[in-house]
């Protein structure tokens, strides 16, 4: 037996005459012949669908309208959700993206170090190899130097010494 809810605001009334209607189907179908070797019934098929047409065209125009709406609710749930998918996928190929050239900066920094470290390297190899090569020729330049020294030394010393007395010059008589 179908019963309509207590609470007059759960649902609109629906007419009696859709209650019976639907009472008397199922009374049908309870005592409707059961197919030999089977738990089947059979039912006129045509005369019951006219009867439940005719129901859904006798129910209130709050009740269709509710169905529309429950219709319509459905495919907005089911548009959103799809967009909602698109989104995630979306979101997770940008991450997948951002990640991926998180990767990409992280080995540039760890090479363009790497690289830093090596120039340093070989700078400071090229600096003591140049500090090298300036003391090498300053200490060749140095020796020059002192023996020139010496040779100016000497040669001073060779100007500074005393003449022996040069004769008088003759005189004449």
């Amino acid at each position: 037996m179908i019963e309509q809810p207590d609470d007059p605001k759960a649902f609109p009334p629906v007419p009696g005459a859709i209650f019976e209607m639907l009472e008397e189907l199922i009374t049908e179908i309870e005592q409707a012949r059961t197919v030999p070797l089977s738990s089947k019934v059979m039912v006129n098929q045509e005369e019951i669908l006219d009867r439940l047409h005719q129901a859904v065209e006798d129910l209130p125009e709050e009740l269709r309208a509710a169905r529309w709406m429950v219709r319509e609710r459905e495919a907005y749930i089911a548009r959103t959700n799809e967009k909602a998918g698109e989104l995630i996928a979306k979101a997770r190929t940008e991450s997948e993206q951002l990640i991926s050239e998180n990767y990409v900066v992280q080995e540039s920094v760890a090479e363009a170090n790497l690289i830093v470290r090596n120039a340093e390297s070989e700078g400071r190899r090229i600096r003591l190899e140049a500090e090298d090569y300036a003391e090498r020729h300053l200490s060749e330049a140095e020796t020059v130097l002192g023996e020139l020294y010496r040779y100016v030394t000497e040669a001073r010393a060779e100007l500074h010494k005393a003449l022996p007395p040069t004769e008088p010059p003759p005189i004449s008589q």
